[in-house]
């Protein structure tokens, strides 16, 4: 504060003998992996929030938008979207009633879910939950009851990584609440590929909200990505996921401009960037299709 005296700062006031700056000292706002690489510095002309991006043709594989794709970084719940995919191949009954124990609650960031320990959901509703409103309880649920029990499912993510091409991914659980769950752009793009393939994660990822009976009550859930909500967009896949060491990360597969596009922003920086991005994204492709210029312009955003 000022000293009236002779207008020097004195030091910080004290009160009943405690700093008051010491008082009410903030911890330091946490990084996300991708600001301490920084992926974040790097100029691009969409002005993309994301650490990482990747747009590409679904079915030419052309590259429209790539930015930082080969780093690997936390990815938080896009987890969720292998976790749905093993589920399937599995071929377990979606009727089956799965119970939520003490083994699925949150032991790494303290998270808090409507699914109490025992409440029971059949394996079907599980997965409604994890891919829509991002349930972390039901996907630890649903990694715990698969054949061989959880270190068996996490095995088996691992090896259907490495069956799809995706290489520089690593997964230690089913949820995404582990920073140790990574991967890049790039290999996400052939997660979402492989999983649009199969009906039903595209039919209960792109949900807007979903009735469960728990127990004797029916709870209402609804979608994390307002994208699904949006006229503007026709959207044939999604996931979204968030932890500090992943900022905010979104998948989809996405019809736009006439194309059957995959879209991939990992490492977002602001509780609505990640929408923002794919915002300023879905513009851009607009605008060059009406331009004829898609193709040409796509090389003056490789970002690496």
């Amino acid at each position: 504060m000022l000293n009236g005296t002779d207008g020097r700062t004195s030091g910080p006031e004290k009160i009943g003998g405690q700093s008051q700056c010491r008082r009410h000292r903030r911890e330091p706002t946490r990084q996300s992996f991708g600001q301490m690489y920084g992926l974040h510095q790097l100029e691009d002309p969409l002005e993309l929030k994301s650490g990482a991006a990747l747009v590409m043709d679904q079915e030419t594989n052309e590259v429209l938008v790539t930015k930082n794709s080969q780093a690997v970084l936390p990815i938080a719940s896009i987890t969720k979207l292998m976790t749905a995919l093993l589920v399937i191949e599995a071929q377990q009954p979606l009727t089956e009633m799965l119970t939520i124990t003490e083994e699925d609650i949150d032991t790494e960031k303290g998270s808090r879910s409507r699914l109490q320990v025992g409440a029971q959901l059949s394996r079907g509703d599980m997965l409604h939950l994890a891919l829509m409103a991002s349930e972390n309880r039901a996907a630890n649920a649903l990694g715990r009851h698969y054949p061989g029990g959880f270190y068996a499912f996490v095995a088996a993510m691992n090896a259907k990584a490495r069956s799809l091409g995706m290489l520089d991914t690593r997964y230690v659980e089913p949820t995404g609440l582990s920073s140790l769950n990574q991967s890049s752009a790039h290999d996400l793009a052939l997660l979402v590929k492989a999983a649009y393939d199969v009906p039903l994660i595209r039919t209960l990822s792109t949900s807007p909200e979903g009735l469960v009976a728990v127990g004797p009550r029916q709870m209402q859930f609804h979608t994390t990505n307002r994208l699904v909500l949006n006229p503007e967009w026709d959207i044939g896949l999604q996931k979204t996921g968030y932890i500090v060491e992943a900022g905010q990360c979104l998948v989809m597969q996405a019809k736009l401009a006439g194309r059957k596009l995959i879209m991939v922003l990992l490492d977002s920086a602001g509780k609505y960037s990640r929408l923002g991005d794919a915002e300023r994204i879905r513009r851009w492709l607009v605008q060059s299709t009406l331009n004829g210029a898609t193709t040409a312009a796509s090389s003056r955003f490789d970002l690496r």
